[in-house]
């Protein structure tokens, strides 16, 4: 089951603060909590008081919790990968390795006797896990995600995304992708345009940015990486189906009813005989079949405007289409509605045979 996620930075909140945007999350499905030890200094027991109670509060709320660390926070807390007995303590669901170890150490923590998940970092574009295998983990305790970026222009090419996530994805393992709010004002660093994965996401609605990674059908858990994100972005990606492709979209003001009830009330897919000009769902001409479909707005077409064919278009009629190009209008289809601009680029995701649906 896909799951989204928040991130909480105890050393730049009050506890407080922090605990409140946990109930928050929680309220509104969030199941997962990605927190960092990177940028964190100090004693062991400081850490403990300032995370220890979060991590708890979150495990009472059926949250789970991975931390961020690296060979270094290793070193600094003298903590052995042989020994993950403090992140225990801690009761953290696993331990991110922002920067890995040799490929056995990994392989050797995969093993801890708590049943730690090991989360690994999936945007170097190495074949690091190829390296990890090589060492025979215990994969049930392998999971992965990708990295944040801070500094605009500084996040992942789309095509690099693609290449390091099918790696992982490939494996069975677990994913996980950054989405960044657009209500926030810090994250782990003094850096803070944004903290996405992907930089074509930055400045994207959350619920835009959580759309296209689930349709790549290569991300199995999207996270805000910075806080705090508003209420009204929470509810919104509470609204995503996580499963299936649906569009928020607008429809003309004179649309009849019959027309409104197959764009809003079917369940859509793809036929498997794809036209380059159009995305086809056909059922609703079966259901609707003798229905009679006038003319009442038929413009020339453009990318994303979403149609139904007139009864002038014989058999065709009440058939649902999405504009994948612009295009002449015969005068026998009716423009009924449009997806809204900044997800008009996520028909490209809608593949042969593939569910999708519409939201007003």
């Amino acid at each position: 089951m896909r799951q989204l996620g928040i991130s909480i930075y105890p050393e730049k909140a009050s506890f407080e603060e922090n605990i409140k945007y946990l109930h928050l999350a929680a309220k509104y499905g969030f199941k997962r909590v990605f927190t960092c030890l990177l940028s964190v200094n100090g004693d062991k027991e400081k850490i403990v008081g300032e995370f220890k109670e979060i991590i708890n509060e979150a495990n009472s709320l059926n949250m789970q919790v991975v931390a961020d660390v690296s060979p270094r926070v290793f070193n600094d807390l003298s903590i052995s990968y042989k020994d993950l007995s403090f992140f225990n303590d801690l009761k953290v669901y696993g331990i991110r390795l922002d920067m890995g170890f040799t490929g056995l150490e990994e392989s050797l923590m995969t093993y801890n006797p708590y049943n730690l998940k090991i989360e690994i970092n999936m945007s170097s574009g190495t074949k690091y896990i190829d390296n990890i295998l090589s060492y025979k983990p215990n994969l049930n305790n392998i999971i992965a995600s990708h990295n944040f970026y801070p500094h605009r222009y500084s996040g992942l090419s789309f095509n690099h995304f693609v290449n390091c996530s099918r790696q992982f994805k490939d494996l069975g393992i677990r994913t996980a992708a950054f989405i960044s709010s657009n209500n926030s004002s810090f994250g782990p660093w003094m850096v803070n345009e944004g903290l996405c994965t992907l930089e074509i996401h930055r400045n994207l609605p959350v619920s835009v940015q959580a759309k296209h990674l689930f349709a790549t059908n290569l991300i199995d858990d999207v996270i805000i990486a910075n806080c705090f994100a508003s209420e009204e972005e929470m509810i919104e990606l509470s609204r995503v189906n996580k499963d299936m492709l649906t569009f928020n979209i607008e429809l003309v003001d004179n649309i009849p009813e019959i027309e409104k009830k197959i764009v809003l009330e079917e369940i859509h897919f793809n036929r498997g005989d794809v036209s380059d000009y159009m995305i086809r769902s056909t059922q609703s001409r079966v259901k609707y079949k003798g229905h009679e479909f006038t003319p009442f707005n038929t413009p020339d077409i453009k990318r994303g405007d979403i149609l139904i064919d007139t009864s002038l278009y014989g058999h065709y009629a009440g058939e649902l289409q999405v504009a994948l190009k612009d295009m002449k209008n015969s005068g026998r289809t009716n423009v009924v509605g449009r997806i809204k601009e900044e997800e008009i680029f996520l028909i490209d995701y809608i593949e042969p045979w593939q569910k999708f649906g519409f939201t007003l």
